[in-house]
């Protein structure tokens, strides 16, 4: 029997425009939370963010899954999320429990905004380690614990992703993530094997600056200047998001961002605004858009919240 591997990353999905069709693939909900491994073992959790941080503190009604388990040892993967009023998964609302470490605050915090972790795969179980197997046997390994809870589920997966794409609009989910069924748990990889198709586009930026506001943001914070990396390790220039923001995140910002500020540039192309205030390139923001321009800028976006599941040299354009 092997320890769990608690050094591993999740397997990725790669954006695409289009579902992959055939009877090759099985079809599950995209969910707009953070992605997180709960490993159970000799009785205790521990939930790892995508880069690994141990957020476990954070979100304590998934403890209970413990119990659930019946005295196995499992490591499985899923996403936390916390529902909005219509009961759809909401990054925006999440955001208010991410961020906290504090058990008093995060236990007052918890009875107004619940979160669940819905669980999608299994990567290692009793001493074995499954990444090795095909998704379908995994799954058939996962349906057999029944992990269905207050604050963990098990969500299916289907056949049929034309119509799942269908509902997911119809809900207001994020998308659909088509697997095919004989692939293996790539660790820490991107990769074909799971695609991900959405009906907004939406993802990671690194947050480098920002420029000051006008009218009733005057003296605040108006606009951040947000990038990605592309293949060489160069930080490229992606726009200016300034919507999103409530007062209290403003505030929130201008003390993260403030310590970081640098006189250099850190954005290798050209047409950042002449009255920038760059900073060291270290926060990460979720952002909502409509489309990219063919000079590689976002339109129409708006700011859904920082992350601290990801490390900013790991953003890419999807």
């Amino acid at each position: 029997m092997t320890a769990a591997p608690t050094t591993m990353r999740p397997m990725l999905a790669t954006l695409a425009d289009t579902l992959p069709t055939g009877g090759d693939w099985a079809y599950e909900m995209k969910w707009d939370g953070v992605r997180a491994l709960a490993i159970v073992e000799r009785g205790q959790l521990k939930l790892l963010s995508r880069n690994g941080n141990d957020v476990t503190v954070a979100y304590p009604e998934v403890g209970a899954i413990v119990d659930a388990l019946g005295g196995r040892d499992a490591m499985l993967d899923g996403e936390i999320v916390a529902a909005d009023d219509t009961g759809r998964a909401s990054f925006e609302r999440l955001q208010s429990r991410m961020h906290l470490r504090d058990r008093a605050t995060i236990a007052e915090i918890a009875r107004a905004v619940p979160v669940a972790l819905m669980v999608f795969d299994i990567v290692w179980l009793d001493g074995r380690l499954l990444t090795g197997e095909p998704y379908t046997d995994r799954r058939s390994i996962l349906a057999d614990l029944a992990l269905a809870g207050p604050a963990w589920q098990t969500p299916s997966a289907g056949d049929d992703g034309e119509q799942l794409f269908e509902i997911s609009k119809q809900l207001g989910f994020e998308g659909v993530v088509a697997k095919r069924l004989d692939s293996r748990y790539e660790a820490g990889r991107r990769s074909q094997s799971w695609r991900k198709v959405k009906h907004q586009l939406q993802q990671e930026f690194v947050v480098a600056g920002w420029v000051e506001g006008q009218g009733g943001r005057d003296g605040k914070i108006g606009a951040l200047l947000i990038g990605y990396y592309d293949a060489e390790s160069q930080l490229r220039y992606a726009g200016k998001v300034g919507t999103g923001f409530s007062e209290s995140e403003l505030g929130r910002l201008a003390g993260l961002l403030g310590p970081l500020r640098t006189a250099t540039n850190p954005f290798v192309d050209k047409g950042t605004p002449r009255d920038a205030h760059f900073v060291e390139p270290a926060l990460v923001a979720q952002v909502r858009f409509t489309e990219w321009t063919t000079s590689g800028r976002i339109r129409h976006p708006a700011y859904l919240g920082l992350r601290d599941d990801k490390v900013a040299a790991d953003v890419v354009r999807e």
